[in-house]
Protein backbone atom coordinates (compact mmCIF):
# COMPACT_ATOMS: atom_id res chain seq x y z
CA UNK A 1 0.00 0.00 0.00
CA UNK A 2 1.52 3.37 -1.01
CA UNK A 3 2.53 5.83 1.70
CA UNK A 4 -0.10 8.45 2.68
CA UNK A 5 -2.73 7.04 0.32
CA UNK A 6 -6.30 7.42 1.64
CA UNK A 7 -8.33 4.21 1.36
CA UNK A 8 -11.41 4.97 3.49
CA UNK A 9 -14.03 7.42 2.19
CA UNK A 10 -17.36 8.72 3.47
CA UNK A 11 -20.31 8.10 1.14
CA UNK A 12 -23.28 9.19 3.27
CA UNK A 13 -23.04 12.70 1.84
CA UNK A 14 -24.21 11.43 -1.57
CA UNK A 15 -27.82 11.42 -0.38
CA UNK A 16 -27.41 14.98 0.89
CA UNK A 17 -25.75 15.96 -2.37
CA UNK A 18 -28.76 14.79 -4.35
CA UNK A 19 -31.04 16.89 -2.14
CA UNK A 20 -28.80 19.94 -2.59
CA UNK A 21 -29.02 19.38 -6.35
CA UNK A 22 -32.82 19.21 -6.19
CA UNK A 23 -32.77 22.46 -4.18
CA UNK A 24 -30.87 24.09 -7.08
CA UNK A 25 -28.10 25.25 -4.73
CA UNK A 26 -25.74 25.34 -7.71
CA UNK A 27 -27.98 27.87 -9.47
CA UNK A 28 -28.23 30.00 -6.33
CA UNK A 29 -24.46 30.04 -5.90
CA UNK A 30 -23.91 30.69 -9.61
CA UNK A 31 -26.09 33.80 -9.43
CA UNK A 32 -24.11 35.04 -6.43
CA UNK A 33 -20.76 34.27 -8.09
CA UNK A 34 -21.72 36.08 -11.28
CA UNK A 35 -22.80 39.36 -9.72
CA UNK A 36 -19.98 39.34 -7.16
CA UNK A 37 -17.28 38.22 -9.62
CA UNK A 38 -16.17 35.41 -7.27
CA UNK A 39 -13.40 33.18 -8.63
CA UNK A 40 -13.52 30.28 -6.15
CA UNK A 41 -16.22 27.57 -6.14
CA UNK A 42 -18.82 28.98 -3.72
CA UNK A 43 -21.18 26.06 -4.36
CA UNK A 44 -18.54 23.50 -3.38
CA UNK A 45 -17.71 25.42 -0.20
CA UNK A 46 -21.34 25.79 0.85
CA UNK A 47 -22.35 22.19 0.15
CA UNK A 48 -19.28 20.86 1.94
CA UNK A 49 -20.14 22.99 4.97
CA UNK A 50 -23.64 21.48 4.89
CA UNK A 51 -22.36 17.90 4.59
CA UNK A 52 -19.89 18.43 7.43
CA UNK A 53 -22.51 20.07 9.68
CA UNK A 54 -24.83 17.08 9.29
CA UNK A 55 -22.26 14.28 9.23
CA UNK A 56 -19.40 15.54 11.41
CA UNK A 57 -20.27 18.86 13.09
CA UNK A 58 -17.23 20.80 14.24
CA UNK A 59 -15.23 23.96 13.55
CA UNK A 60 -14.68 25.24 10.01
CA UNK A 61 -11.09 23.96 10.13
CA UNK A 62 -12.17 20.49 11.23
CA UNK A 63 -15.00 20.50 8.69
CA UNK A 64 -12.51 21.20 5.92
CA UNK A 65 -10.37 18.30 7.14
CA UNK A 66 -13.43 16.01 7.28
CA UNK A 67 -14.36 16.85 3.69
CA UNK A 68 -10.96 15.59 2.57
CA UNK A 69 -12.31 12.10 3.34
CA UNK A 70 -15.38 12.40 1.09
CA UNK A 71 -15.44 10.56 -2.23
CA UNK A 72 -15.04 14.04 -3.76
CA UNK A 73 -12.49 15.92 -1.63
CA UNK A 74 -12.38 19.74 -1.86
CA UNK A 75 -10.48 21.37 -4.70
CA UNK A 76 -10.62 24.76 -2.99
CA UNK A 77 -8.34 26.04 -0.22
CA UNK A 78 -9.18 26.59 3.44
CA UNK A 79 -8.90 30.37 3.08
CA UNK A 80 -11.73 30.19 0.51
CA UNK A 81 -13.99 28.84 3.26
CA UNK A 82 -13.48 31.94 5.39
CA UNK A 83 -13.87 34.23 2.38
CA UNK A 84 -17.12 32.46 1.53
CA UNK A 85 -18.53 33.02 5.02
CA UNK A 86 -18.65 36.79 4.50
CA UNK A 87 -20.40 36.35 1.15
CA UNK A 88 -22.92 33.87 2.54
CA UNK A 89 -23.77 36.24 5.39
CA UNK A 90 -24.48 39.12 3.00
CA UNK A 91 -26.55 36.88 0.72
CA UNK A 92 -28.44 35.12 3.51
CA UNK A 93 -31.84 36.65 2.68
CA UNK A 94 -31.49 35.86 -1.02
CA UNK A 95 -30.39 32.29 -0.31
CA UNK A 96 -33.30 31.67 2.06
CA UNK A 97 -35.81 33.10 -0.40
CA UNK A 98 -34.50 30.96 -3.27
CA UNK A 99 -34.33 27.83 -1.12
CA UNK A 100 -37.95 28.30 -0.12
CA UNK A 101 -39.02 28.49 -3.76
CA UNK A 102 -36.79 25.62 -4.84
CA UNK A 103 -37.79 23.38 -1.94
CA UNK A 104 -41.15 23.04 -3.67
CA UNK A 105 -39.30 20.91 -6.24
CA UNK A 106 -38.57 18.44 -3.46
CA UNK A 107 -41.63 18.67 -1.20
CA UNK A 108 -44.56 21.05 -1.90
CA UNK A 109 -44.58 23.51 0.99
CA UNK A 110 -47.56 23.65 3.32
CA UNK A 111 -47.76 27.27 4.47
CA UNK A 112 -51.33 27.20 5.75
CA UNK A 113 -49.90 27.35 9.29
CA UNK A 114 -46.57 29.01 10.13
CA UNK A 115 -44.92 28.36 13.49
CA UNK A 116 -42.47 30.77 15.10
CA UNK A 117 -40.13 30.42 18.05
CA UNK A 118 -36.82 31.74 19.36
CA UNK A 119 -33.81 30.26 21.07
CA UNK A 120 -30.40 31.57 22.05
CA UNK A 121 -26.83 30.43 21.55
CA UNK A 122 -23.84 31.28 23.71
CA UNK A 123 -20.31 32.26 22.71
CA UNK A 124 -16.95 31.28 24.15
CA UNK A 125 -15.94 34.91 24.75
CA UNK A 126 -15.93 37.09 27.83
CA UNK A 127 -17.21 40.45 26.52
CA UNK A 128 -20.20 41.66 24.52
CA UNK A 129 -19.62 42.44 20.86
CA UNK A 130 -21.98 43.12 17.93
CA UNK A 131 -25.06 40.88 18.20
CA UNK A 132 -23.42 38.95 21.03
CA UNK A 133 -25.05 40.45 24.14
CA UNK A 134 -25.55 39.30 27.69
CA UNK A 135 -29.14 38.19 28.00
CA UNK A 136 -31.40 35.59 29.56
CA UNK A 137 -29.97 32.24 28.48
CA UNK A 138 -32.28 29.25 28.30
CA UNK A 139 -29.33 27.21 29.58
CA UNK A 140 -28.60 29.87 32.25
CA UNK A 141 -25.05 30.39 30.98
CA UNK A 142 -23.12 33.60 31.70
CA UNK A 143 -21.64 33.81 28.18
CA UNK A 144 -22.71 36.46 25.64
CA UNK A 145 -25.70 35.33 23.56
CA UNK A 146 -27.25 35.67 20.14
CA UNK A 147 -30.95 34.95 19.55
CA UNK A 148 -32.25 32.99 16.56
CA UNK A 149 -35.83 33.45 15.39
CA UNK A 150 -37.13 30.59 13.23
CA UNK A 151 -40.24 30.12 11.11
CA UNK A 152 -41.42 26.59 10.30
CA UNK A 153 -44.20 25.46 7.95
CA UNK A 154 -47.09 23.14 8.79
CA UNK A 155 -45.04 20.06 7.85
CA UNK A 156 -42.21 20.84 10.27
CA UNK A 157 -39.85 22.11 7.54
CA UNK A 158 -37.91 25.32 8.32
CA UNK A 159 -39.00 28.34 6.30
CA UNK A 160 -36.84 31.30 7.33
CA UNK A 161 -34.59 32.53 10.14
CA UNK A 162 -32.85 35.63 11.39
CA UNK A 163 -30.49 36.60 14.20
CA UNK A 164 -31.02 39.23 16.89
CA UNK A 165 -28.96 40.62 19.80
CA UNK A 166 -29.05 38.30 22.79
CA UNK A 167 -30.37 40.99 25.14
CA UNK A 168 -33.34 41.89 22.93
CA UNK A 169 -36.87 40.99 24.00
CA UNK A 170 -37.95 38.00 21.91
CA UNK A 171 -41.38 39.52 21.27
CA UNK A 172 -39.95 42.26 19.05
CA UNK A 173 -38.09 39.74 16.85
CA UNK A 174 -41.29 38.58 15.16
CA UNK A 175 -42.39 41.53 13.02
CA UNK A 176 -39.14 42.03 11.04
CA UNK A 177 -38.87 38.36 10.05
CA UNK A 178 -42.59 37.85 9.43
CA UNK A 179 -42.66 40.98 7.26
CA UNK A 180 -39.79 39.52 5.24
CA UNK A 181 -41.67 36.23 4.82
CA UNK A 182 -44.82 38.04 3.68
CA UNK A 183 -42.93 40.28 1.24
CA UNK A 184 -40.18 38.07 -0.17
CA UNK A 185 -41.72 34.61 0.13
CA UNK A 186 -45.17 35.77 -1.00
CA UNK A 187 -46.74 34.03 2.01
CA UNK A 188 -49.56 36.26 3.21
CA UNK A 189 -52.43 33.85 3.87
CA UNK A 190 -51.60 31.78 6.95
CA UNK A 191 -52.36 30.99 10.57
CA UNK A 192 -49.59 32.14 12.91
CA UNK A 193 -48.81 29.87 15.86
CA UNK A 194 -46.37 30.44 18.73
CA UNK A 195 -45.99 30.00 22.46
CA UNK A 196 -47.23 32.51 25.02
CA UNK A 197 -43.83 34.19 25.33
CA UNK A 198 -44.13 35.47 21.76
CA UNK A 199 -47.86 36.09 21.86
CA UNK A 200 -47.91 39.71 23.00
CA UNK A 201 -50.95 41.85 22.21
CA UNK A 202 -48.92 43.68 19.55
CA UNK A 203 -47.94 40.42 17.83
CA UNK A 204 -51.52 39.16 17.94
CA UNK A 205 -52.76 42.46 16.54
CA UNK A 206 -50.14 42.27 13.76
CA UNK A 207 -51.51 38.87 12.74
CA UNK A 208 -55.10 40.10 12.63
CA UNK A 209 -54.72 41.80 9.24
CA UNK A 210 -55.17 40.57 5.69
CA UNK A 211 -55.73 36.84 5.51
CA UNK A 212 -53.71 36.12 8.64
CA UNK A 213 -54.98 34.81 11.96
CA UNK A 214 -53.36 33.23 15.00
CA UNK A 215 -53.38 30.41 17.54
CA UNK A 216 -51.14 31.17 20.53
CA UNK A 217 -50.69 29.39 23.83
CA UNK A 218 -52.20 31.31 26.72
CA UNK A 219 -51.23 31.32 30.38
CA UNK A 220 -54.16 30.52 32.65
CA UNK A 221 -52.11 31.64 35.64
CA UNK A 222 -51.68 35.13 34.15
CA UNK A 223 -55.35 35.66 33.33
CA UNK A 224 -57.38 38.15 35.31
CA UNK A 225 -58.91 36.38 38.30
CA UNK A 226 -62.50 36.71 37.12
CA UNK A 227 -61.60 35.38 33.66
CA UNK A 228 -59.52 32.56 35.13
CA UNK A 229 -62.38 31.54 37.43
CA UNK A 230 -64.68 31.23 34.41
CA UNK A 231 -62.05 29.39 32.37
CA UNK A 232 -61.34 26.80 35.05
CA UNK A 233 -64.87 26.38 36.37
CA UNK A 234 -65.56 22.64 35.86
CA UNK A 235 -68.91 23.20 34.15
CA UNK A 236 -69.77 23.91 30.49
CA UNK A 237 -67.02 21.77 28.99
CA UNK A 238 -67.67 19.84 25.79
CA UNK A 239 -66.19 17.08 23.67
CA UNK A 240 -65.09 18.34 20.22
CA UNK A 241 -67.88 17.66 17.74
CA UNK A 242 -70.61 17.57 20.41
CA UNK A 243 -72.80 20.30 21.91
CA UNK A 244 -73.51 18.36 25.12
CA UNK A 245 -72.29 20.23 28.20
CA UNK A 246 -70.11 18.27 30.64
CA UNK A 247 -69.23 18.86 34.29
CA UNK A 248 -65.63 17.71 34.80
CA UNK A 249 -66.47 16.67 38.36
CA UNK A 250 -68.72 13.90 37.02
CA UNK A 251 -66.00 12.24 34.93
CA UNK A 252 -64.81 8.74 35.78
CA UNK A 253 -61.16 9.23 34.87
CA UNK A 254 -60.41 5.53 35.42
CA UNK A 255 -62.47 4.80 32.30
CA UNK A 256 -60.10 4.43 29.32
CA UNK A 257 -62.29 6.43 26.93
CA UNK A 258 -62.69 9.28 29.41
CA UNK A 259 -58.97 9.18 30.25
CA UNK A 260 -57.98 9.62 26.58
CA UNK A 261 -60.55 12.30 25.74
CA UNK A 262 -59.80 16.03 25.56
CA UNK A 263 -62.58 18.32 26.82
CA UNK A 264 -62.84 22.02 26.02
CA UNK A 265 -64.71 25.24 26.63
CA UNK A 266 -64.61 28.61 24.86
CA UNK A 267 -64.21 31.81 26.85
CA UNK A 268 -64.72 35.15 25.01
CA UNK A 269 -61.89 37.61 25.61
CA UNK A 270 -62.12 41.30 24.80
CA UNK A 271 -58.72 43.01 24.68
CA UNK A 272 -59.22 46.62 23.65
CA UNK A 273 -60.56 46.52 20.09
CA UNK A 274 -59.62 42.84 19.61
CA UNK A 275 -62.27 40.13 19.84
CA UNK A 276 -60.58 36.89 20.81
CA UNK A 277 -61.50 33.51 22.20
CA UNK A 278 -59.60 31.54 24.82
CA UNK A 279 -60.02 27.82 24.23
CA UNK A 280 -59.45 25.97 27.50
CA UNK A 281 -58.82 22.24 27.26
CA UNK A 282 -58.83 19.62 29.99
CA UNK A 283 -57.18 16.22 29.58
CA UNK A 284 -57.19 13.53 32.30
CA UNK A 285 -54.17 11.99 30.58
CA UNK A 286 -52.26 15.29 30.70
CA UNK A 287 -53.33 15.69 34.34
CA UNK A 288 -51.82 12.33 35.26
CA UNK A 289 -48.61 13.22 33.42
CA UNK A 290 -48.27 16.51 35.32
CA UNK A 291 -48.98 14.78 38.63
CA UNK A 292 -46.28 12.21 37.90
CA UNK A 293 -43.71 14.89 37.09
CA UNK A 294 -44.56 16.91 40.20
CA UNK A 295 -44.44 13.81 42.41
CA UNK A 296 -40.84 13.21 41.33
CA UNK A 297 -39.97 16.85 41.96
CA UNK A 298 -41.49 16.68 45.45
CA UNK A 299 -39.41 13.58 46.19
CA UNK A 300 -36.29 15.50 45.17
CA UNK A 301 -37.35 18.44 47.34
CA UNK A 302 -37.78 16.10 50.32
CA UNK A 303 -34.25 14.78 49.78
CA UNK A 304 -32.98 18.37 49.76
CA UNK A 305 -34.59 18.92 53.17
CA UNK A 306 -32.29 16.23 54.58
CA UNK A 307 -29.32 18.47 53.78
CA UNK A 308 -30.57 22.04 54.01
CA UNK A 309 -27.10 23.49 53.57
CA UNK A 310 -27.17 22.52 49.90
CA UNK A 311 -30.52 24.15 49.10
CA UNK A 312 -30.25 26.82 46.44
CA UNK A 313 -33.21 28.47 44.75
CA UNK A 314 -33.31 27.21 41.18
CA UNK A 315 -33.55 29.39 38.11
CA UNK A 316 -36.16 27.34 36.24
CA UNK A 317 -39.88 26.94 36.81
CA UNK A 318 -39.42 23.19 37.19
CA UNK A 319 -36.71 23.30 39.85
CA UNK A 320 -37.76 21.13 42.84
CA UNK A 321 -36.43 23.78 45.26
CA UNK A 322 -39.54 25.85 44.51
CA UNK A 323 -41.45 23.44 46.76
CA UNK A 324 -39.25 24.31 49.75
CA UNK A 325 -40.37 27.15 52.03
CA UNK A 326 -37.76 29.00 54.08
CA UNK A 327 -38.70 30.75 57.33
CA UNK A 328 -36.14 33.31 58.53
CA UNK A 329 -38.12 35.03 61.28
CA UNK A 330 -39.99 33.86 64.37
CA UNK A 331 -43.75 34.15 64.87
CA UNK A 332 -43.10 37.41 66.75
CA UNK A 333 -41.38 38.92 63.73
CA UNK A 334 -37.89 38.59 65.22
CA UNK A 335 -34.96 37.39 63.13
CA UNK A 336 -34.57 33.67 63.78
CA UNK A 337 -31.29 32.24 64.97
CA UNK A 338 -31.36 29.84 62.04
CA UNK A 339 -33.45 29.31 58.91
CA UNK A 340 -36.23 26.74 58.99
CA UNK A 341 -36.94 24.78 55.81
CA UNK A 342 -40.11 22.81 55.13
CA UNK A 343 -42.18 21.51 52.24
CA UNK A 344 -44.35 24.28 50.78
CA UNK A 345 -47.73 22.53 50.79
CA UNK A 346 -49.57 25.67 49.68
CA UNK A 347 -47.37 26.02 46.58
CA UNK A 348 -48.00 22.35 45.76
CA UNK A 349 -51.78 22.81 46.04
CA UNK A 350 -51.68 25.94 43.88
CA UNK A 351 -49.84 24.15 41.08
CA UNK A 352 -52.02 21.04 41.31
CA UNK A 353 -55.12 23.15 40.62
CA UNK A 354 -53.92 23.60 37.02
CA UNK A 355 -53.27 19.91 36.35
CA UNK A 356 -54.76 18.78 33.08
CA UNK A 357 -55.65 22.29 31.90
CA UNK A 358 -54.19 24.03 28.85
CA UNK A 359 -55.27 27.12 26.91
CA UNK A 360 -54.78 28.91 23.60
CA UNK A 361 -56.01 32.31 22.47
CA UNK A 362 -57.20 32.73 18.89
CA UNK A 363 -59.18 34.95 16.53
CA UNK A 364 -60.06 31.96 14.34
CA UNK A 365 -63.65 30.93 13.94
CA UNK A 366 -64.37 27.34 13.07
CA UNK A 367 -63.85 23.78 14.22
CA UNK A 368 -62.19 23.76 17.62
CA UNK A 369 -60.58 20.42 16.75
CA UNK A 370 -58.56 22.13 14.03
CA UNK A 371 -57.40 24.83 16.45
CA UNK A 372 -56.35 22.24 19.02
CA UNK A 373 -54.48 20.23 16.37
CA UNK A 374 -52.67 23.33 15.09
CA UNK A 375 -51.26 24.00 18.54
CA UNK A 376 -50.33 20.34 19.06
CA UNK A 377 -47.70 20.55 16.32
CA UNK A 378 -45.71 23.29 18.06
CA UNK A 379 -43.40 20.57 19.42
CA UNK A 380 -41.84 20.25 15.96
CA UNK A 381 -40.26 23.70 16.04
CA UNK A 382 -38.77 22.86 19.44
CA UNK A 383 -37.49 19.65 17.85
CA UNK A 384 -35.88 21.70 15.07
CA UNK A 385 -33.95 23.71 17.64
CA UNK A 386 -32.98 20.50 19.44
CA UNK A 387 -31.59 19.01 16.23
CA UNK A 388 -29.55 22.13 15.50
CA UNK A 389 -28.19 22.42 19.03
CA UNK A 390 -27.61 18.75 19.78
CA UNK A 391 -27.19 16.81 16.54
CA UNK A 392 -25.61 19.61 14.48
CA UNK A 393 -23.77 21.13 17.46
CA UNK A 394 -24.67 24.70 16.50
CA UNK A 395 -23.46 25.68 19.99
CA UNK A 396 -21.02 26.67 21.34
CA UNK A 397 -20.10 29.05 18.57
CA UNK A 398 -16.41 29.88 18.31
CA UNK A 399 -16.53 32.23 15.32
CA UNK A 400 -16.22 35.86 16.37
CA UNK A 401 -17.14 38.24 13.55
CA UNK A 402 -20.83 39.06 13.09
CA UNK A 403 -20.77 38.17 9.38
CA UNK A 404 -19.21 34.77 10.05
CA UNK A 405 -21.68 34.14 12.85
CA UNK A 406 -24.53 34.84 10.40
CA UNK A 407 -22.95 32.48 7.85
CA UNK A 408 -22.48 29.79 10.50
CA UNK A 409 -26.16 29.85 11.37
CA UNK A 410 -27.12 29.99 7.70
CA UNK A 411 -25.27 26.70 7.12
CA UNK A 412 -26.97 25.24 10.21
CA UNK A 413 -30.34 26.39 8.88
CA UNK A 414 -29.74 24.91 5.40
CA UNK A 415 -28.51 21.69 7.02
CA UNK A 416 -31.75 21.50 8.98
CA UNK A 417 -33.77 22.13 5.81
CA UNK A 418 -31.88 19.38 3.94
CA UNK A 419 -32.29 16.97 6.85
CA UNK A 420 -36.04 17.62 7.17
CA UNK A 421 -36.52 17.06 3.43
CA UNK A 422 -34.56 13.81 3.74
CA UNK A 423 -36.94 12.78 6.53
CA UNK A 424 -39.94 13.51 4.31
CA UNK A 425 -38.53 11.31 1.56
CA UNK A 426 -37.94 8.43 3.97
CA UNK A 427 -41.33 8.65 5.68
CA UNK A 428 -42.05 8.20 9.37
CA UNK A 429 -40.29 4.90 10.02
CA UNK A 430 -36.93 6.11 11.35
CA UNK A 431 -35.75 8.39 14.16
CA UNK A 432 -33.41 11.34 13.79
CA UNK A 433 -30.65 9.50 15.65
CA UNK A 434 -31.02 6.43 13.43
CA UNK A 435 -30.86 8.47 10.24
CA UNK A 436 -27.82 10.50 11.26
CA UNK A 437 -25.96 7.54 12.73
CA UNK A 438 -26.52 5.59 9.52
CA UNK A 439 -25.42 8.41 7.21
CA UNK A 440 -22.34 9.07 9.33
CA UNK A 441 -21.31 5.42 9.22
CA UNK A 442 -21.66 4.82 5.48
CA UNK A 443 -18.01 4.41 4.55
CA UNK A 444 -16.44 2.92 1.43
CA UNK A 445 -13.04 1.24 1.23
CA UNK A 446 -10.93 1.70 -1.89
CA UNK A 447 -9.28 -1.64 -2.70
CA UNK A 448 -6.65 -0.14 -4.96
CA UNK A 449 -6.13 3.00 -6.95
CA UNK A 450 -7.28 1.44 -10.21
CA UNK A 451 -9.94 -1.04 -9.09
CA UNK A 452 -12.92 0.05 -7.02
CA UNK A 453 -14.75 0.20 -3.70
CA UNK A 454 -16.41 -2.12 -1.24
CA UNK A 455 -18.94 -0.91 1.36
CA UNK A 456 -17.60 -0.80 4.94
CA UNK A 457 -20.93 -0.46 6.71
CA UNK A 458 -23.83 -2.68 7.76
CA UNK A 459 -26.72 -3.02 5.37
CA UNK A 460 -29.99 -2.30 7.22
CA UNK A 461 -33.62 -1.52 6.49
CA UNK A 462 -32.64 2.15 6.67
CA UNK A 463 -29.79 1.87 4.14
CA UNK A 464 -32.18 -0.04 1.87
CA UNK A 465 -34.76 2.74 2.25
CA UNK A 466 -32.16 5.40 1.43
CA UNK A 467 -31.07 3.58 -1.71
CA UNK A 468 -34.64 2.90 -2.82
CA UNK A 469 -35.77 6.49 -2.32
CA UNK A 470 -32.76 8.13 -3.95
CA UNK A 471 -32.43 5.67 -6.83
CA UNK A 472 -28.81 4.56 -6.50
CA UNK A 473 -26.98 1.91 -4.47
CA UNK A 474 -23.64 1.85 -2.67
CA UNK A 475 -24.19 -1.55 -1.03
CA UNK A 476 -23.04 -3.83 -3.84
CA UNK A 477 -20.25 -6.25 -2.93
CA UNK A 478 -18.00 -4.33 -5.30
CA UNK A 479 -18.36 -0.99 -7.09
CA UNK A 480 -15.89 -0.13 -9.82
CA UNK A 481 -14.44 3.36 -9.94
CA UNK A 482 -16.32 4.07 -13.16
CA UNK A 483 -19.60 2.95 -11.56
CA UNK A 484 -18.92 5.18 -8.57
CA UNK A 485 -18.29 8.12 -10.89
CA UNK A 486 -21.69 7.48 -12.48
CA UNK A 487 -23.35 7.37 -9.04
CA UNK A 488 -21.75 10.68 -8.11
CA UNK A 489 -22.85 12.16 -11.43
CA UNK A 490 -26.42 10.97 -10.83
CA UNK A 491 -26.58 12.70 -7.44
CA UNK A 492 -25.80 16.01 -9.12
CA UNK A 493 -28.76 15.87 -11.50
CA UNK A 494 -31.95 17.84 -10.84
CA UNK A 495 -34.43 14.96 -10.91
CA UNK A 496 -37.37 16.44 -9.06
CA UNK A 497 -40.76 17.34 -10.46
CA UNK A 498 -42.14 20.74 -11.37
CA UNK A 499 -42.33 23.09 -8.42
CA UNK A 500 -45.70 23.80 -6.86
CA UNK A 501 -45.76 27.27 -5.40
Amino acid sequence: MPLDEERSFHAGYLFLQQLCSELRLDNICRNIRNHRKITYDLHAVLTDLIYARILSPSSKLSSYAYCQTLLEPPKYSLHNVYRALSVLAEESDFIQEELYRNSNFVHPRNTRVLYYDCTNYYFEIEEENGNKKYGKSKEHRPNPLVTMGLFMDADGIPLAFDLFPGNQNEQVTLKPLETKVIRDFECSDFIFCSDAGLGSKNNRFFNSFGNRSYVITYSLKKMKKEERDIAMKPTQFRIPGSNKMIDLRTLDETDETVFNTVYYKEVPLVTGDMDETVIVTYSPKYKKYQQKIRSRQIERAQKMLQNTGSIRRGKTQNDPARFIHKTSVTGDGEIAEKNVYELDEERIREEAAYDGFYAVVTNLEGDVREIININKRRWEIEENFRIMKTEFEARPVYVQRDDRIKAHFLTCYISLLVYRLLEKKLGEGFTCSQILETLRGMNMTLLSKNSGYIPSYKRTLLTDALHDVFGFRTDYEFISKSSMRNIIKETKLKKSTKAKI
